[in-house]
C-alpha cells in the first residue's frame, strides 16, 4: 500500500512540511475547522494533486465546495521533486452557512525523493523505483533481489571465509556482494533538517553485513554500516544523488531462517538534535539469500578429486592408473590430493559435497564439508576454500556423528516432474532408517540445512540396512539421451541370480569369480547358487532395495522404464549388508563415460559375465563403461570407486529463482 503521513492543518499559522515523491499526505482538517464553518474548498499549486475521499452519499456543492462531513478526507500527492524549499502550496478555505469565508489554512510542502533500490527484476542491474519492493516472489515472473553468502576467501592470508571479516580487504570481494542504491533528490537545505536513516530489523541483522562506498580523494573507502550489533545508520551530508551500498550474506537459510532479509530507508523528522525522530516515509526492499545447490550426475563434470595413497599394502596406485585412463576419455581435469594433505584418508566422497551458489550477477562453487571429520577433516577448509570457491559446514552439537553423516549418503536426482510438480534442480536424497524405526541417522543439523535450502526438496530413503549405510551403495543416476534424460541404476540381487542361472544353464556353472586375486575366497557360479545363507541374505537385501524402488518411483515420478537393474550381490555381517563383490553402482559418472568398479566376476568365454551384462544394459544408452580395479585399495575396505572420488560439476543453466518450491 502507498504510504502517507498526516499533516496537522491550522488557521492560526501556516504549516510547513516535507513529503516524498508519489506518496500520500493526509491533511488533518478537523482540528483547524473554525466555529460555524459548514463547507470548505481546496486549491493548490500546479504540481500538487488534491484527492477528496468521501462516501458515495456525499456530493460536492454547486460551487465546488465540500460539506464538512466527518467522513471526508483530504489527501494530496506531488509527482515532481521540489526545486526550492516550500515551493508547493495548498490552501484550504472554510465557509459559513451564508457562504462567507471564515478563515484559511495554508500548507507549504517541499517534495523530496527517497528511494532504496536493488536488482528487483533479477537481471543483474539495479533498477530505480518498482512496485511492491517489500515482496519477494518465486517464479519466472517473480521479483526480489538475491544475496550471496560471502563464503569464499578472496584475500589470501585471512583465516576464514570473507563473511568472517568485518572489513573489505580486496575489491574482488565486492563482486560477491549485491548492490543497494539509496537515491535522494530535493533541495539540499531540507535534508539539513531531516535525517535519512538506513536500518535492518534486529532479527535479520546477524545474517547480513552492509558496506557504504564512500569516495574520498578519488579513493573509495568501504565503511561497515549495518550488520551484527549495527541496526541503523544515519547518512551524513545527504543531498541530491546516489549512495552506493554493498550487501553480503553471512548465513545460509537454515532452521529459524527462511533466507529472507529486509532493509529500509526512512526519512525522519528530527525536532531536536538528540531526539530519535519521527518517520515520515519508509522504503523497504527484500533480498533472499541464495541457497546452496547440489549438482546431479547429469551435469557436466569439470574436475575430479581423488586421494593418493602410497603407503601400506592398500596403496591405490593401480586404481589411479585406471582413473587416469577414464579421465583421458572423458577429457576432464584430474586433481590428485597428496597423502600428506589428506592424512591418508582416501574416502573423499564421504568428506565433502560440491555445490554452488548463484545470484544474477555472480555464481561460484561452494564445498559443503561433512561433520565426518576423519583424516580429510581440514582438507576442504585449507585446500579448497579460496577466491571464488566457497565453504560451508554444519556440525551437530556434541559432535556425535555416525557413518550416515558421510556424504556418500547424500545424493541428488536429475530434474524431475512428480504428479505435475516440477523439480527443475532435482531432489536431494538422504539415507536414513525406515520412517518408524530408530537407528543411525544423518545429524539433524545437516538434514535441517538441506531441507532449508528449499529448491531441491529432500527425500529420505532407506539406507540403514547397509553396514556403511550410504545411498551410493545401491543407487546412482546416469545420463541418457531419451525419455527423462537419465536412468536410475539400482543394485539388484535378483538380476545377479538371474544372470548366474543363465550361465549355469549354458554349462558355465564352474566359472569362478575373483580369478587371479590373491588371498581371496573364490566361488564358482554353482557354489554361489547353492549357498542358501547367501541367498537368504540377498532376499532380505532385495526387499530393502524394492522398498526404495517404490519410494523413488513415487517421489521422483519414475516408471519401470526409467530404472535399470545392475546385477549385484550382498552379504550380511550381523544384521547389516556389505557388497559381496565390488559394488558396480558405486561408479563415477563423467558425462557418457562411466568408471565402474571392476567386479572380477565369473569368466565365461574369456569375458567377465558381470562386465558383459552391464555393457549390454548401459552401452545402448550411448554410455561407455571403463571398469577400474579398486579391489584391494577400496572394496575390501568397504567402499568402491564413487566413495574414493569426488566431482565438481557445472552449475545448472536453470535459475533457481525461476522455480516455485
Amino acid at each position: 500500500m502507498p504510504q502517507r503521513h498526516v499533516v496537522q492543518m491550522s488557521t492560526r499559522h501556516a504549516t510547513y512540511g516535507v513529503c516524498v515523491l508519489g506518496t500520500e499526505v493526509f491533511l488533518d482538517t478537523r482540528r483547524s475547522t473554525p466555529k460555524g464553518a459548514t463547507s470548505f474548498d481546496v486549491h493548490a499549486t500546479s504540481a500538487v494533486t488534491v484527492h477528496i475521499i468521501h462516501s458515495p452519499m456525499t456530493k460536492p456543492m454547486i460551487n465546488s465546495r465540500w460539506p464538512l462531513d466527518p467522513d471526508i478526507e483530504v489527501v494530496v500527492t506531488i509527482d515532481v521533486t521540489s526545486r526550492t524549499v516550500n515551493d508547493n502550496k495548498v490552501k484550504i478555505s472554510y465557509y459559513g452557512r451564508e457562504g462567507d469565508e471564515l478563515s484559511v489554512a495554508w500548507l507549504y510542502l517541499t517534495c523530496v525523493d527517497v528511494s532504496l533500490d536493488v536488482d528487483l527484476s533479477r537481471n543483474g542491474r539495479v533498477k530505480s523505483k518498482g512496485k511492491d519492493k517489500a515482496k519477494w516472489t518465486w517464479g519466472p515472473d517473480g521479483q526480489g533481489a538475491v544475496l550471496l553468502v560471502n563464503c569464499d576467501r578472496d584475500s589470501p592470508g585471512t583465516g576464514g571465509t570473507d563473511s568472517g571479516q568485518v572489513d573489505i580487504r580486496n575489491t574482488a570481494d565486492l563482486q560477491d556482494m549485491s548492490v543497494m542504491l539509496l537515491r535522494t533528490q530535493g533541495p539540499s537545505a531540507i535534508f539539513a533538517e531531516y535525517q535519512v536513516v538506513l536500518h535492518v530489523p534486529e532479527s535479520d541483522a546477524d545474517k547480513v553485513r552492509v558496506f557504504h562506498a564512500i569516495r574520498s580523494d578519488s579513493y573509495p573507502h568501504y565503511k561497515p554500516v549495518l550488520g551484527p550489533d549495527k541496526l541503523s545508520y544515519v547518512l551524513d551530508h545527504v543531498g541530491s544523488g546516489e549512495n552506493t551500498f554493498y550487501v553480503e550474506g553471512l548465513a545460509f537459510p537454515d532452521v529459524g531462517f527462511s533466507g529472507l532479509v529486509s532493509f529500509s530507508a526512512s526519512l525522519l523528522e528530527v525536532p531536536h538534535k538528540n531526539s530519535p525522530g519521527t518517520p515520515i516515509f519508509t522504503d523497504t526492499v527484500v533480498f533472499r539469500v541464495a541457497p546452496w545447490i547440489m549438482t546431479p550426475n547429469t551435469q557436466q563434470p569439470m574436475e575430479v578429486f581423488v586421494c593418493s595413497i602410497q603407503r601400506g599394502a592398500d596403496s591405490n596406485e593401480i586404481f589411479l592408473e585406471g582413473l587416469r585412463v577414464l579421465l583421458k576419455k572423458a577429457n576432464c581435469k584430474l586433481t590428485i590430493c597428496s597423502e600428506m594433505e589428506t592424512r591418508s584418508d582416501r574416502w573423499i566422497q564421504d568428506e565433502l559435497e560440491f555445490g554452488y551458489v548463484e545470484a544474477p550477477h555472480k555464481t561460484f562453487p561452494v564445498v559443503f564439508d561433512s561433520p565426518r571429520n576423519r583424516g580429510l577433516k581440514d582438507f576442504a577448509f585449507k585446500k579448497i576454500l579460496g577466491p571464488d570457491f566457497g565453504y560451508v559446514t554444519r556440525e551437530p552439537p556434541g559432535k556425535e556423528v555416525s557413518s550416515l553423516d558421510s556424504f556418500g549418503n547424500l545424493d541428488v536426482s536429475p530434474p524431475v516432474t512428480v504428479r505435475g510438480k516440477e523439480y527443475p534442480l532435482g531432489r536431494i536424497l538422504i539415507g536414513s532408517p525406515l520412517p518408524w524405526a530408530s537407528g543411525r541417522r544423518m545429524s539433524k543439523a545437516v538434514r535441517d540445512f538441506l531441507y532449508a535450502q528449499k529448491v531441491q526438496a529432500p527425500v529420505e530413503i532407506y539406507s540403514e540396512w547397509l553396514n556403511v549405510g550410504h545411498v551410493d551403495e545401491f543407487l546412482t543416476f546416469v545420463p541418457a539421451y531419451d525419455r527423462k534424460g537419465f536412468r536410475l541404476l539400482l543394485a539388484s540381487p535378483n538380476a545377479c541370480y538371474k544372470l548366474f542361472k543363465e550361465k549355469q544353464s549354458q554349462g558355465h556353472g564352474e566359472a569362478t569369480q575373483l580369478v587371479g586375486m590373491k588371498g581371496t575366497e573364490r566361488k564358482s557360479i554353482d557354489e554361489i547358487l547353492s549357498d542358501e545363507a547367501l541367498r537368504s541374505d540377498n532376499r532380505h537385501v532385495q526387499r530393502c532395495i524394492d522398498w526404495n524402488r517404490d519410494l523413488l518411483k513415487q517421489e521422483l515420478g519414475l516408471t519401470e522404464q526409467d530404472i535399470i537393474d545392475i546385477p549385484q550381490l550382498f552379504i550380511l555381517k550381523g544384521s547389516r549388508a556389505d557388497a559381496f563383490f565390488p559394488d558396480m553402482v558405486n561408479m563415477l559418472v563423467l558425462g557418457r563415460h562411466l568408471g565402474i568398479p571392476k567386479p572380477f566376476g565369473p569368466r565365461v568365454g574369456g569375458q567377465c559375465c558381470l562386465e558383459e551384462r552391464v555393457r549390454v544394459l548401459l552401452e545402448p544408452l550411448g554410455l561407455t563403461c571403463t571398469f577400474i580395479d579398486d579391489f584391494f585399495s577400496y572394496h575390501v575396505l568397504s567402499g568402491d570407486v564413487h566413495c574414493g572420488t569426488n566431482v565438481r560439476r557445472k552449475p545448472f543453466a536453470f535459475k533457481w529463482w525461476h522455480m516455485v518450491p
